[in-house]
């Protein structure tokens, strides 16, 4: 095979707030760490041992902003875009690496607030509404609502 392909998949939940920096032209571009969990059992102990894999996941424009005003750390979301490398000079002027996922698509799966609401408040919503599902590189949500119900400040 002659192409390549830079690709990555991943379903975990937010490590911490999702932090905006803005750019002059309006620009902007927000940062957040996920985990993701694998969990084995330690065959010479019985013991159930949990792996957690820390990924630094990057965002842009609207796709950003929508992420900021909607996720808070803790939240579970799907995540699918390239892997990025960076390298700069640190203050101590060693050069520094850090890998990063470019988000091209997400969805959120679950929220602070779905999680912090009773159990029937819930499950009708859960009924009512698909998972919220966005294009990064597009930066517009993809919806199916009608143009009347889509003028509400919600970009899902």
């Amino acid at each position: 095979m002659s192409g390549t392909l830079n690709k990555v998949m991943l379903i975990g939940h937010l490590g911490d707030e999702v932090k905006l920096h803005y750019f002059e032209g309006g620009n902007c571009i927000g940062r957040f760490p996920i985990a993701t969990n694998e969990t084995y059992t330690n065959k010479q102990t019985g013991e159930k041992v949990t792996s957690t894999e820390w990924h630094n996941i990057v965002v842009r424009n609207k796709a950003a902003e929508i992420c900021e005003k909607y996720l808070n750390k803790g939240d579970k979301i799907y995540v699918e875009g390239r892997l990025k490398t960076r390298q700069w000079q640190g203050e101590d002027g060693v050069t520094k690496y850090t890998t990063e996922i470019h988000v091209q698509d997400f969805t959120f799966l679950t929220t602070k607030q779905e999680n912090t609401n009773s159990e029937p408040q819930a499950s009708a919503r859960k009924t009512a509404a698909a998972p919220k599902t966005h294009n990064a590189e597009r930066q517009e949500p993809q919806s199916s609502m009608a143009a009347s119900e889509q003028e509400d400040d919600l970009p899902f």
